[in-house]
């Protein structure tokens, strides 16, 4: 049964150019189904899977102990395996076709207090071109809730300190003018002044963030970074760089901001994908029932 999910990933490959990352996912959750087939079912073509088996399959994954998350990329790997074999080998039925998704679990995003921000930011005294560099990127991730990636993609161009904006592409390529708050403008002055300039090689690009070589941060890099800030702040629980986004849109929530504002800062396509907040911020306040109400 190898042959096929070999031609499907390659199919992947070529004619849809999807990324390694997401072939090893489907291969691995197509091999795991094959692997299963052959032993419990006894199943040595594909031409014999039924909807009932690939229910199947899928419980013993839950019983496993995968989460919801994993069981469905499982099952999102079957239902377009199954298409492909389908289109290419020309079966009458797909027995993967009615295959409902199992529904994706909804966390509540982590976040700092404003304290804990406070200190993580103030951890970094500026005095050399690095800790210029560390102390604005901290300073802009929490003042205008950005994604890591708009971080490292940030150029000269789109910046404007004197109006206090941020042009970034984020998601779908849209662009939107993000707010700079008045403590990460400065921070960015400073490193500006102080500090990027001794960063730039000859090859530097217009990327306002820059590594020792003179290239743009990586993502991970960054990671680093905030790891290592946290750690020199006294903050023990996990901190990295989208819970200052989160923290960001918390923050505006719990000080009266509009959801459609904090919608349009983020970059969120849909308001659905916004109203997670509205969770944490209920969160805080029966927490604050529960400490000052009698009968909290």
């Amino acid at each position: 049964m190898t042959s096929e999910i070999e031609q499907f990933l390659m199919y992947l490959a070529t004619e849809r150019g999807l990324s390694t990352n997401y072939q090893l996912t489907v291969q691995r959750s197509l091999e795991a189904f094959a692997k299963w087939s052959e032993t419990v079912e006894g199943i040595s073509a594909w031409r014999s899977v039924t909807p009932e088996y690939i229910t199947n399959f899928l419980a013993s994954r839950k019983r496993a102990g995968l989460e919801a998350a994993s069981v469905r990329l499982d099952a999102v790997a079957i239902r377009i395996f199954f298409r492909f074999l389908v289109e290419r080998q020309g079966w009458p039925d797909n027995p993967a076709e009615s295959l409902s998704l199992p529904r994706p679990e909804k966390h509540l995003p982590e976040t700092l207090g404003v304290e804990q921000v406070r200190k993580l930011v103030e951890s970094i005294e500026p005095s050399d071109p690095q800790g210029f560099r560390d102390r604005a990127m901290l300073e802009l991730l929490y003042s205008s809730g950005l994604r890591v990636s708009e971080l490292c993609a940030a150029r000269l161009e789109n910046l404007d300190l004197d109006a206090g904006f941020i042009r970034v592409t984020g998601k779908g390529s849209k662009t939107r003018l993000v707010p700079i708050g008045n403590p990460a403008a400065s921070a960015i002055r400073r490193y500006l002044e102080s500090g990027r300039p001794t960063l730039v090689r000859r090859w530097t690009g217009a990327e306002v963030f820059l590594s020792i070589r003179g290239k743009k941060l990586t993502p991970q890099r960054i990671w680093q970074l905030i790891k290592q800030y946290a750690a020199r702040a006294g903050i023990e629980s996990k901190v990295y760089p989208h819970l200052l986004r989160h923290s960001f849109a918390t923050h505006l929530l719990g000080g009266g901001a509009d959801l459609r504002i904090i919608q349009e800062l983020l970059g969120h396509a849909d308001i659905s994908t916004t109203q997670i907040y509205t969770h944490v911020e209920k969160s805080g306040l029966k927490a604050v029932i529960k400490k000052f109400h009698p009968r909290g």
